[in-house]
């Protein structure tokens, strides 16, 4: 079995604030510990269900964030940013049986995660066909894209939340809440104990439960932060300025939602 791992930090138990996001930063060090215990937990829960190899994305701002050394040996480490258009997602493809997504967060325009964001903190919002995404919609749909289902998310509550409602059969694992510029969170030992528990009963049981099914075609809307982003991102081919922060397009495949972001965010 082949098991593909997806983690951000901006959903690990106890984040609040940016600066433990960010490299430099005298508080990053403690969460870039946390993150890599969860995604630790993560492997460890998968490798118990009967996974024979694992690779995981750093998936992060630098996207140098996880300890390697402190990951099991099966996995193989996805580090930095190729540019590919699947972001979060690279390498992903059929050959995998499944999607482990930990340290996701609750998408921009809400007050579920004092971090909320989606993609980066210039975009206001972004919607598919009406729906508002967050990063969790945009990579079930990547992996969607590939046959390949999305089995356990991390993070904080209202993102497992939001998975539930794409993917009724998904394993979810709560370890965090926002409460304005607050979060309240369980202990970092229990996040990891139950990450581990709930991807190893996951991984066994729903892999064939928590397939989704992509729509036939995709409407985008991009609302930026800045006027001036937006009035660039219209001169990518097939992307029109409706709005002076906003821009749509349309899409029938997928995988060109995900290129023109790539080009566009």
């Amino acid at each position: 079995m082949k098991i593909y791992i997806s983690a951000d930090i901006e959903g690990v138990t106890g984040i609040t604030d940016w600066d433990e996001t960010e490299k430099g930063k005298s508080d990053y060090n403690e969460f870039r510990e946390q993150m890599t215990a969860e995604v630790a937990g993560a492997c460890e829960g998968a490798l118990a269900a009967g996974a024979a190899e694992i690779w995981v994305r750093d998936a992060h701002g630098t996207a140098r964030n996880l300890i390697t050394s402190k990951l099991p040996r099966e996995v193989r480490l996805i580090r930095g940013w190729s540019g590919h258009p699947f972001f979060m997602t690279q390498e992903l493809d059929k050959t995998f049986d499944g999607v482990i997504m930990i340290g996701y967060h609750s998408r921009a325009d809400l007050d579920a995660n004092p971090l909320a964001h989606s993609m980066s903190r210039d975009i206001t919002h972004i919607k598919v066909n009406e729906r508002y995404a967050s990063e969790f919609l945009l990579h079930a749909y990547a992996a969607a894209s590939v046959n390949v289902p999305v089995v356990l998310l991390s993070g904080d509550e209202h993102i497992c939340r939001e998975a539930e409602s794409v993917s009724p059969q998904i394993t979810t694992v709560p370890v965090m809440r926002g409460a304005g510029g607050s979060s309240i969170s369980i202990h970092p030992k229990l996040a990891v104990e139950n990450i581990r528990h709930g991807v190893e009963k996951a991984v066994k049981e729903k892999i064939g439960a928590c397939r989704i099914s992509l729509p036939d075609h995709f409407s985008v809307e991009v609302r930026f932060q800045s006027h001036i982003k937006a009035f660039r991102a219209s001169f990518f081919p097939g992307i029109r300025l409706r709005k002076a922060h906003t821009v749509q397009f349309e899409a029938d495949d997928y995988f060109e939602v995900m290129r023109a972001f790539l080009f566009i965010l």
